[in-house]
């Protein structure tokens, strides 16, 4: 893994050619743009030279930009959720049992939340402008490997209807990419990446917070990785796509983190 990340180290830092690092096939990665680092040519400067040159500085004013209305607590009709319909659908998705018997992936009580989205109407209530706003909150409970997904009535504040799958895993959540990095950290499957990390900045790496991540879902393929990933599918079993924060990438496509069993594996290459 050195020799690879210190090739990508050399080239990385002269620019966005970074995220040609393998990345693509997993997962989109969006780098930060160059627009607006130079404002030295914009309204200021357009006023000043207009004056120069005689011309009038109010034919093109400044934009302005204005403040967001302020969000209400409910939403109508199609409206995306707003902050305090996210919060409450999942305070009420986790009540009662679930939230005594789940773990999160860090082993606490209580599922570990994967997305809140607005759910679809029923089929009868296509073309009723009434008809209740709905979300569907999807966790996911380490306890036993299990999805469950949970439709909220926003209206009513009761779950209408409760969904359990295995072997259906969704893209990781921050909090998970966040976790397999720790475990990697820990692991001596990790030592290539914190010397990697102290190759790019001169410092150790001790936590997640030190790396930008983003990761893809592994699902165990026979015969084409080592034994002790077998179960990932039915385990949940992360890639992580590691980066120096405002730094370069360190390749860690090898790598898989069983988030279920808390272990590291590296991948058999062929």
């Amino acid at each position: 893994m050195r020799e690879t990340v210190h090739r990508h180290l050399g080239k990385v830092l002269t620019g966005a050619a970074l995220a040609a690092a393998g990345t693509a096939a997993m997962v989109a990665v969006t780098l930060p743009g160059t627009a607006g680092a130079d404002d030295s040519g914009g309204a200021v400067g357009g006023t000043r030279a207009a004056r120069q040159a005689g011309q009038d500085p109010d034919a093109a004013p400044p934009g302005v930009v204005e403040r967001a209305p302020a969000e209400g607590k409910q939403g109508t009709g199609r409206d995306p959720l707003t902050d305090d319909e996210l919060g409450r659908v999942e305070k009420i998705a986790a009540a009662g049992r679930l939230s005594a018997t789940a773990r999160d992936v860090d082993g606490d009580r209580g599922p570990q939340r994967l997305s809140v989205d607005l759910a679809e109407p029923e089929a009868a209530e296509a073309d009723d402008p009434d008809a209740p706003r709905r979300a569907d909150v999807t966790f996911y409970d380490y306890a036993n490997d299990t999805l469950v997904t949970r439709t909220v009535n926003l209206k009513t504040g009761k779950v209408e209807q409760t969904g359990t799958q295995r072997g259906v895993q969704p893209p990781p959540s921050r909090a998970e990419n966040a976790e397999a990095a720790r475990i990697l950290i820990a692991d001596p499957l990790g030592a290539g990446l914190k010397a990697d990390y102290k190759d790019a900045t001169g410092k150790g790496l001790t936590s997640p917070d030190q790396l930008e991540l983003s990761g893809g879902i592994y699902e165990a393929s026979p015969g084409a990785q080592p034994a002790v990933l077998d179960k990932c599918g039915v385990h949940r079993c992360v890639r992580l796509f590691s980066k120096v924060r405002n730094g370069p990438w360190i390749d860690t496509r090898d790598l898989v983190i069983d988030l279920s069993a808390r272990k590291a594996a590296a991948l058999d290459r062929g």
